[in-house]
């Protein structure tokens, strides 16, 4: 009854955080608050639609020792390798003096795009460890950056898997993870008696809108979320004179 109980308060505050913005954070804490109160409590996954992916909201850092190295990870929401490649610059220049900078990334909703580096450490076990624990929490747009000092002691393959892996699952633990949408910009263009029609529309639908310029010829930018932009592109196209790009 008990598990029962968290399982229902769990849920709730899911779904209250896909109703409420920046109640992300909220939830978070008290997810955690929910773990410490019952641990042995398993929070069910997040059930995902076609156009719906988890990615993290905030930078974080974790920590790991062992044997006197000590491993300090980080985690990064990004979108590009443009960005990544900046990240890892910055890091190498704060963090010159230490012996690896292993990393794992994973980018795009299809999840298709990622890659992990040992960065000198023996092949397979920091690398790899690191994107297995970006994989086991279903995210993608997220980078993890582990640095390591050595401490003078060879931990051995199976000691640097354990290593990278708990590291990343610390820094993944102290972030926010949310659930966010595939979703496509469209330029609308139109007559400005048709204003009314096409905000209409867009209230309607709760669209986000920008990049507006309202004169005799009107233009604007929304962003319409995947499942539904055929439904509401159709909807748009039905006022005269609208043309959508």
């Amino acid at each position: 009854m008990l598990s029962l109980y968290w399982q229902l308060l769990y849920l709730i505050l899911h779904n209250y955080q896909s109703l409420v913005p920046g109640f992300s954070q909220h939830f978070s804490a008290l997810t955690k608050l929910i773990i410490a109160l019952h641990p042995d409590y398993n929070a069910p996954q997040m059930t995902l639609q076609s156009d719906e992916y988890l990615t993290i909201e905030n930078t974080s850092e974790g920590i790991y020792k062992e044997k006197g190295s000590k491993f300090l990870a980080f985690t990064f929401p990004v979108k590009s390798e443009s960005e990544i490649k900046s990240i890892q610059k910055d890091l190498r220049k704060k963090y010159y003096d230490a012996r690896h900078h292993c990393y794992a990334f994973r980018l795009g909703a299809d999840k298709k795009l990622y890659r992990a580096s040992d960065d000198g450490e023996p092949s397979n076990s920091s690398g790899p460890p690191i994107l297995g624990q970006i994989q086991s929490k279903n995210l993608t747009n997220i980078l993890i950056v582990v640095i390591r000092y050595f401490g003078g002691t060879k931990l051995g393959i199976p000691g640097l898997i354990n290593a990278y892996k708990t590291a990343s699952n610390n820094a993944i633990d102290n972030s926010i993870i949310v659930k966010k949408t595939v979703n496509y910009i469209y330029e609308l263009n139109f007559q400005y008696p048709q204003m009314n029609s096409v905000m209409k529309i867009i209230k309607d639908e709760n669209l986000t809108q920008f990049d507006q310029k309202f004169e005799m010829d009107c233009s604007l930018k929304v962003s319409i979320r995947e499942k539904d932009s055929e439904r509401i592109t159709n909807t748009l196209k039905k006022v005269e004179g609208v043309k959508i790009n």
